[in-house]
């Protein structure tokens, strides 16, 4: 973790009020003395799908965007305000790759660091199992510029550099070794 790009460290002034006199309160807030606004910067919420072809390989996206412009990814995103994880995976799907899912299934979810604009954005990254119509055309958009699909063994890991998409990935692996099953 980054401390210079932390948000304690990022956030200089108060959002209420403007007052440069914006402590720091632990490790996770800061407090206006000027009008007694607190302002906490919890974990934010994001998605990512995990799709399999018929043949078990898993799509990877090639981002976009930055940050990691080139390297591989999930499909999804952050969940919006109000919105459910679920509907989150069905929208990013859609602005994605302009497709419909069908019962996206729990799978997992790990903790990330996400860097942006010069800010750690800290993510909690639920992950869903989806279907896929077989005659479904998808097409790169929004922040991908292309899909490919691996076996699981061919996953290079080091060019996932998300960490909690690699450690989605890993997971999956892992699980389709038989290595986490009962």
């Amino acid at each position: 973790m980054s401390q210079e790009t932390h948000p304690v460290n990022v956030f200089n002034f108060c959002p209420r009020c403007g007052s440069q006199e914006f402590m720091t309160l632990g490790t996770r807030a800061k407090k206006c003395k000027h009008c007694s606004f607190i302002y906490y910067f919890n974990t934010s919420s994001a998605v990512a799908a995990l799709i399999f072809d018929k043949k078990g390989r898993l799509m990877l996206t090639r981002r976009a965007i930055e940050p990691y412009f080139g390297k591989l990814d999930l499909p999804g995103g952050f969940i919006e305000p109000m919105e459910t994880a679920e509907d989150a995976v069905h929208r990013e799907l859609r602005e994605e790759l302009g497709i419909e899912i069908s019962n996206p299934e729990y799978y997992c979810s790990f903790p990330n660091e996400y860097p942006f604009s010069g800010l750690s954005v800290f993510t909690l990254d639920f992950a869903f199992k989806v279907k896929v119509a077989p005659d479904a055309k998808m097409t790169p958009m929004d922040d991908i510029s292309a899909f490919e699909f691996y076996y699981p063994e061919e996953i290079d890991l080091n060019e996932i550099p998300g960490y909690s998409i690699r450690k989605i990935v890993e997971k999956m692996i892992s699980d389709k070794n038989g290595m986490n099953k009962p």
